[in-house]
């Protein structure tokens, strides 16, 4: 593994995933309390043994950075060891990537002579991987380059790049989100789908990513490169071996709104579909010095009521003061006060709900203040009047919104 280096693709724009990507990146969203998106990926790499890592940035990478200092200073630059951030050069005319192999085309510079192989992840799915597998797989069948895959269901296939294979495992075909997907042939209703995880041998990216290759605009590998690359080179699938240890295959894509609120969701319960609680396999991340959760019995109201939290996961510093949690993911420092009830919701660092609020599958972004009385979620038309409501009917509070009061939004301050 000392001989792979790892591009993190984590410069997306995430306008699918907005009012959560306003103000900072896609990967540096919060997600399942304390972590951000990335650091799945990036606990993936340091699980796998992979020790140098660039992350690429672009568009509000300022938290993002932050993030990386905070959380990820742990390498040791003297043994060759580090994780860091890299903007597009500001040589290049735009001064962005345009697409994912523009991304890698532009630092190609940063693979060192001694890289045999290049991995390239992307920074804003959730899923536990052993890389290593794949490498151990991409030498063994003397590919040139492999794609991870994942079934998935046809009627959701149009989503991803479609690989077909050959009885070897070689990819004959990859159409990128196409409109008739073709099944794989290994079980009835399932299309073998690209996981946008790569693995490329060092000289075949020199030769391949070229600038006459990038002449053409934007450029990404599952739209441009691969589909062309398969007729010329080795290219074979690898199947995703799952490090999750459940009973179903996790690998979700928090594109949206909805797959958002949904995988936070697949962290609550008694038994969670994802399981954070593996020591075999860490989960890492930045956490600040906050004092313990804490549940309060509430007696500033008639018949005092205790503060529970169940099938919650409550992060340090959050306070339930007399209200009541439920099915909920709440990040540090956030405060519940008397007699509210909140299910089925991600509440991120800082918010603070008053007292007699009522709040159902709801996300409320960093530092939000929810006067007293307020409902949220219960009344899908007046939802939609004051708030970004989803297609699937996630009601969406952005960071920096200021909810003046029962029933009506103020708006929001600037960055």
């Amino acid at each position: 593994m000392k001989k792979v280096f790892t591009l993190l693709l984590a410069g997306g724009e995430g306008a699918r995933l907005f009012p959560l990507t306003k103000y900072r990146a896609k990967p540096a969203v919060t997600f399942g309390g304390i972590y951000r998106l990335i650091d799945f990926t990036l606990s993936n790499c340091v699980n796998s043994g992979l020790r140098q890592i660039g992350v690429v940035m672009q568009t509000k990478s300022t938290s993002l950075s932050r993030h990386l200092n905070q959380a990820w200073n742990v390498f040791r630059p003297e043994l060759d060891e580090y994780v860091f951030p890299i903007h597009p050069s500001l040589s290049k005319e735009g001064d962005v990537f345009k697409g994912t192999a523009d991304a890698v085309f532009q630092n190609l510079r940063m693979i060192g002579t001694d890289t045999t192989t290049v991995l390239i992840v992307s920074g804003d799915h959730i899923y536990k991987m052993d890389y290593a597998k794949m490498v151990a797989r991409h030498r063994a069948s003397r590919a040139e380059a492999t794609v991870a895959v994942i079934e998935v269901e046809a009627a959701a296939a149009g989503q991803f790049g479609i690989v077909e294979e050959d009885a070897e495992g070689r990819i004959v075909g990859f159409e990128e989100k196409p409109a008739q997907p073709k099944l794989s042939g290994r079980a009835p209703g399932k299309a073998l789908a690209s996981m946008g995880v790569y693995l490329f041998d060092r000289q075949l990216l020199l030769d391949e990513l070229t600038t006459a290759a990038m002449a053409t605009g934007e450029v990404d590998f599952g739209h441009d490169i691969l589909p062309k690359l398969i007729h010329r080179h080795r290219v074979m699938a690898y199947d995703f071996v799952d490090e999750n240890k459940k009973q179903a295959v996790y690998w979700r894509d928090v594109g949206t709104i909805d797959a958002f609120w949904a995988a936070n969701m697949d962290l609550v319960g008694v038994d969670p579909i994802f399981n954070l609680y593996d020591r075999a396999w860490p989960l890492r991340t930045y956490q600040a010095s906050n004092p313990p959760a804490k549940f309060v019995f509430a007696d500033d109201v008639p018949h005092g009521r205790c503060g529970k939290a169940l099938d919650s996961i409550v992060s340090s510093g959050a306070i339930v003061s007399g209200g009541m949690v439920r099915r909920s993911v709440l990040s540090p420092n956030v405060l519940i006060n008397s007699w509210a009830d909140v299910t089925d919701s991600v509440l991120m660092d800082g918010v603070v709900v008053g007292d007699f609020c009522r709040i159902h599958r709801a996300i409320i972004d960093k530092g939000v203040v929810i006067p007293p009385g307020t409902v949220i979620g219960c009344k899908p038309e007046e939802d939609r009047k004051r708030f970004f409501v989803s297609p699937g009917g996630v009601v969406v509070i952005p960071k920096y919104a200021e909810v003046a009061g029962p029933n009506r939004l103020a708006g929001g301050r600037p960055a």
